[in-house]
């Protein structure tokens, strides 16, 4: 049975999910690899790149981790990022787009200093997490110091409900703890020491080795 166009839903603006474009220069060639004759690269991060480079057969597999490397320098993947790392990898910016749009520890956009990543998935959203992650966009969702988001999982089940904040793991949390979180990060300190996983006594044995 064939099936009917008119009985599909559509985007109004056709049947592209809005947004799909947003990370890509569309009026720029994408097979274009950077020219390193043009292209700036400092030095450190051409060294930390191309040594990364030397542990693969395919320069492709270095990928994730050279976005990483220019993500830290740029504070997000900005175009120029994106034109760096290409140009080291010898890979098109286009490629690299692909690679950073498909996980959420890249940033196409940007952010906030501050990360905060808050775990909904089923763990700690049974303990709590979706109510958290709403009083979090309350308290830090219009601060321009904090990178707000929900993420799918952060593997830390034993201490949920849980976030990670700039990779620092801490919980189990209350609605309480996200102004504390906030305070800290605003005056400097380390962010709610007492609750930090590395600082539990089975943690801090691993951590300690």
């Amino acid at each position: 049975m064939a099936i009917d166009p008119s009985k599909i839903k559509r985007y109004a603006h056709g049947s592209r999910v809005p947004g799909w474009d947003a990370s890509v220069d569309l009026t720029k060639d994408p097979a274009v690899v950077p020219d390193p004759a043009t292209t700036h690269v400092p030095e450190h991060v051409r060294d930390e790149i191309e040594a990364l480079m030397a542990k693969y057969p395919d320069v492709r597999s270095a990928a994730i981790p050279a976005l990483k490397i220019v993500q830290r320098e740029h504070g997000w993947l900005s175009p120029t990022a994106m034109e760096q790392a290409a140009c080291v990898l010898r890979l098109t910016p286009a490629y690299l787009v692909s690679v950073a749009s498909f996980y959420d520890m890249f940033e196409l956009a940007p952010k906030g200093q501050t990360d905060v990543y808050v775990c909904t998935n089923i763990s700690c959203s049974l303990l709590g997490a979706d109510e958290l992650f709403a009083h979090a966009k309350d308290v830090l969702g219009g601060d321009p110091d904090f990178n707000l988001r929900a993420f799918e999982c952060l593997g830390a089940c034993d201490i949920a409900p849980m976030a990670s904040v700039n990779g620092t793991y801490v919980g189990p949390l209350e609605l309480e703890d996200i102004e504390r979180l906030r305070d800290d990060v605003k005056a400097g300190r380390e962010v709610l020491e007492d609750k930090q996983l590395r600082r539990r006594q089975a943690a801090s044995k691993h951590w300690n080795r």
